[in-house]
């Protein structure tokens, strides 16, 4: 898995994904069921990262948004992941301006302002995370500077590529990618001294 690509195994889902996004627009039901499966589990894991523990909240109220804008939606499986999280992110943002969490307040207020309008060689680095279970590599981003969390968590949690992500977080691509380039190494840096033992390779989408 390397960040100059997706990781495989969002390759290998995006197919299927696609394909299911097609048939829930047609009012397919298990269709969108099978989207919401292969999507939900990276968004979750980037909506811990920006609202704690009331991610579940803030996740329910983007698949409202998601499942009535679907029809609007025009793209393949990769464009879905962007979209979703586009929409994410912002009830995310919006959360945070209701509850005034402070968590992080000047990175994600600056961000809530500057938010658009309504939706209309790193791979070894890519490879440390893998061999690291979910929570443990979601600790270790934790600590990251917010603008490189943030990247590489839509890059290797969410699964988007560089200008996907870049796009997301309404960013320059190049900016972006600094910005994931820094993060990974600085990953890959703790994981030597985290004291971290691997337990499973970390798979993309994998429930938390």
């Amino acid at each position: 898995m390397g960040i100059r690509g997706q990781p495989r195994s969002v390759q290998a889902y995006d197919g299927e994904l696609g394909a299911a996004v097609a048939r829930a627009q047609q009012g397919d039901e298990a269709a969108f069921a099978v989207a919401y499966r292969l999507v939900q589990p990276g968004l979750h894991g980037y909506l811990r990262w920006l609202v704690g523990d009331d991610a579940e909240d803030v996740a329910s109220g983007a698949w409202l948004e998601i499942a009535r804008d679907l029809g609007r939606f025009r793209g393949d499986g990769a464009g879905f992941r962007g979209w979703t999280a586009t929409i994410v992110r912002r009830q995310a943002l919006d959360h945070l301006r209701r509850q005034k969490v402070r968590s992080r307040p000047s990175a994600l207020e600056q961000d809530a302002r500057d938010l658009p309008g309504p939706l209309g060689a790193h791979g070894a680095h890519g490879q440390a995370l893998e061999s690291l279970s979910t929570e443990d590599a979601l600790q270790l981003i934790r600590g990251l500077p917010r603008d490189q969390a943030e990247v590489v968590l839509l890059r290797v949690v969410v699964g988007l590529d560089g200008p996907a992500a870049a796009r997301v977080l309404g960013k320059r691509p190049g900016a972006v990618r600094t910005a994931g380039c820094r993060g990974l190494k600085r990953l890959a840096r703790q994981f030597g001294v985290a004291g971290v033992t691997p337990e499973a390779p970390w798979t993309l989408g994998e429930s938390t």
